[in-house]
């Protein structure tokens, strides 16, 4: 029993035929006298021969256990490796250092990947085919050696950086989940530095830490950060919310699409509204009005709230409000969601794609409702 769970740990979660086979061959060599030259080993004290035998055993174990669909932990991406990456033909699957410097570059250019987390997913797939459309090129959703060189610049997309004080500032305990609970709290920040630096950054938190192994994210330490280069600056005349596509697309003059935000909007409970309607307001930081009798009942929470303001509120750090009732464009606390669930009704952006867009609307911009686009011209 001892030796099973010895090998146990050491091959980690293995599959349950390892453990099954290693137990038949310790059978099969305690009938062969095997193991008695194996105690004889230890009796003389013999290490090299002891762990001779161990590793003629294990190590074909450990690349079974590989095979039957455990995969090795995955190697650190370093900011040399992702600033140098090159042009591929095809994608890699799971975390890479091109998929990390297209999200990046396409974050510049405006098409933008929501959270960049390293990995080529859904999200990159629309804003590649985002990206060509603003082009105006015929979408394929496939990155050319084209597209990749009207991406590229002189700035790293990797960079360091030495935290401020004032980034992680007015941190928050844990948020709960039941809004009467939230409404008993002064401020829904950020819960840890991480987190701050993450959406600073247009990072996904695991991939953050990831690359800053044992860091604390606390004011004075360098970390390692993309560079999503600065905001776009556009005089936005109309915007349109693709619900089909799941994004957002900003106009500036000429009828240019400047910017495409992936988003939420909306779900079949609780629809999106249709036509155009226009911004009315614009607020930093709003408190959130929770009233189950005209939007939606959270949890038990029948009476109305007065929801505090804060990154983590229901809606984020920002809400543009339309002319539209009880309808807006607002942030989350839950990046790494967008375009993948649904939303009360409105247009739901990261926080920091929410915050662009205030910065760049003005009260009585038109926003369109469409069922889906095929050009953006």
């Amino acid at each position: 029993m001892k030796v099973l769970v010895t090998v146990q740990d050491f091959l980690g979660p293995s599959k349950r035929r390892v453990i099954v086979l290693f137990s038949v061959i310790l059978k099969i060599l305690s009938v062969s006298g095997t193991t008695h030259c194996l105690k004889r080993c230890c009796d003389m004290k013999n290490i090299t021969c002891a762990a001779a035998f161990f590793a003629s055993i294990m190590l074909p174990l450990s690349a079974l256990s590989q095979e039957s669909g455990e995969e090795p932990a995955p190697e650190r991406l370093t900011s040399q490796q992702i600033n140098e990456a090159e042009f591929t033909e095809h994608l890699p699957e799971g975390l890479s250092a091109i998929a990390t410097k297209l999200q990046i570059l396409l974050d510049r250019a405006g098409a933008n990947p929501g959270v960049i987390d390293g990995v080529s997913g859904d999200n990159v797939t629309k804003a590649v085919q985002g990206y060509e459309q603003m082009l105006g090129l015929e979408p394929t959703s496939i990155l050319t050696p084209e597209l990749w060189a009207k991406l590229q610049s002189s700035e790293p997309v990797m960079v360091e950086y030495v935290i401020e004080a004032a980034d992680v500032a007015k941190l928050a305990e844990a948020i709960p989940d039941d809004y009467a609970e939230k409404a008993k709290m002064q401020w829904l920040g950020y819960t840890s530095g991480h987190e701050a630096i993450a959406e600073k950054f247009h990072m996904d938190k695991d991939f953050l830490a990831a690359l800053n192994p044992g860091a604390t994210f606390t004011a004075g330490e360098t970390v390692l950060v993309a560079n999503p280069g600065v905001a776009t600056k556009t005089v936005v005349t109309r915007i349109v919310a693709d619900k089909a596509n799941k994004r957002v697309i900003v106009y500036g003059e000429g009828g240019k699409p400047e910017i495409i935000y992936p988003a939420t909007i909306g779900s079949d409970a609780t629809p999106s509204p249709v036509g155009t309607h226009e911004v009315r307001a614009i607020a930093e930081f709003p408190t959130y009005g929770y009233n189950p009798d005209v939007n939606f009942q959270q949890g038990e929470n029948a009476e109305k709230l007065t929801i505090p303001p804060g990154p983590n509120g229901p809606v984020g750090s920002t809400w543009i409000d339309l002319t539209e009732p009880t309808y807006g464009i607002h942030g989350t606390p839950e990046p790494a969601q967008i375009s993948k669930t649904s939303s009360h009704g409105c247009i739901r952006l990261t926080n920091w794609d929410a915050a662009e867009l205030a910065k760049l609307v003005k009260p009585g911009v038109k926003v369109t409702f469409v069922e889906a686009t095929t050009s953006l011209y």
